[in-house]
C-alpha cells in the first residue's frame, strides 16, 4: 500500500504541468494555444522565451529526478526506482491538472535517468547536444537520441561499462516504451521533417538563416 501511495505521488510529480503554469503565472498566457500546443520545453521556449524555457526544462527534468529518488528519499525497499520515474514520465505526458494533456516525455525521461545513473545522464546529453548541433532540429534529435540510448541499455554492460555496469533489463523496457512514444507524439514533426518545413533551432550546422 505504500509503494502503491508513492507511486501515485511520483505521478502527482510528473503532473505538474511547469509550460502551462509558468506561462499564465509570469505571463498571463496558455502555451496551448500558441505554436504546437505542447506543454513542454520546445514550445516554452519557441512561444515564452529562453528564460521561460530554460526555468521549464529544469523543472520537468526535476519531476523525473525528484519523483525517481522517492524510494531512496523514504527508505522504499525491494521496488526497482525506475518504476517511479516511470510513474513520472506518465504524469508529464498526461497530466491530471492539464486536462491529461501533457509533453513528450523528453525532459521527464532525463530526470529519470539522471536519479538512476548520473554517467549515463551526462552522457546522452551530450549525446543530445551533438546531434541537434548536427541537425539544428530538436524533434529530430530527440528521437534520434532516444534510439541511440535505448539501443546502449542493451549493449553498454558489455561494449560500454563506465555508462552502465549491470543490465538491467527494466530499463531497457522502459527505454523502448519511451523511444516509441516520443517518435509517436512526434509523428507532427516528422511529416514536416520529410517536406523540409520542420522549426529549426538558431543553433548547429544547419540553424535557419536569418
Amino acid at each position: 500500500m505504500k509503494i502503491i501511495l508513492f507511486l501515485f505521488i511520483a505521478y502527482l510529480l510528473g503532473s505538474i504541468p511547469s509550460g502551462v503554469w509558468i506561462g499564465q503565472l509570469f505571463f498571463k498566457k496558455d502555451i496551448r494555444q500558441f505554436g504546437s500546443g505542447n506543454t513542454g520545453t520546445t514550445n516554452t521556449f519557441r512561444v515564452l522565451g529562453k528564460k521561460a524555457g530554460i526555468i521549464v526544462l529544469f523543472m520537468d527534468i526535476f519531476k523525473g529526478t525528484l519523483a525517481t529518488m522517492l524510494p531512496l528519499i523514504f527508505h522504499l525497499e525491494n521496488i526497482n526506482p525506475l518504476w517511479f520515474g516511470c510513474a513520472a514520465i506518465l504524469g508529464h505526458t498526461f497530466p491530471i491538472f492539464a486536462r491529461f494533456k501533457g509533453g513528450k516525455a523528453v525532459a521527464t525521461s532525463a530526470g529519470m535517468l539522471l536519479a538512476y545513473n548520473p554517467v549515463f545522464f551526462i552522457f546522452s546529453i551530450l549525446l543530445f547536444v551533438i546531434l541537434l548541433y548536427i541537425t539544428s532540429m530538436v524533434s529530430l534529435s530527440s528521437m534520434i537520441a532516444a534510439f541511440i540510448i535505448t539501443i546502449l541499455t542493451i549493449f553498454a554492460p558489455k561494449i560500454a561499462p563506465f555508462l552502465l555496469t549491470t543490465q538491467d533489463w527494466l530499463l531497457t523496457v522502459i527505454a523502448v516504451c519511451v523511444t516509441f512514444f516520443i517518435v509517436f507524439r512526434h509523428k507532427d514533426n516528422i511529416s514536416r521533417i520529410k517536406n523540409g518545413t520542420e522549426s529549426k533551432v538558431p543553433f548547429g550546422l544547419n540553424q535557419t538563416k536569418k
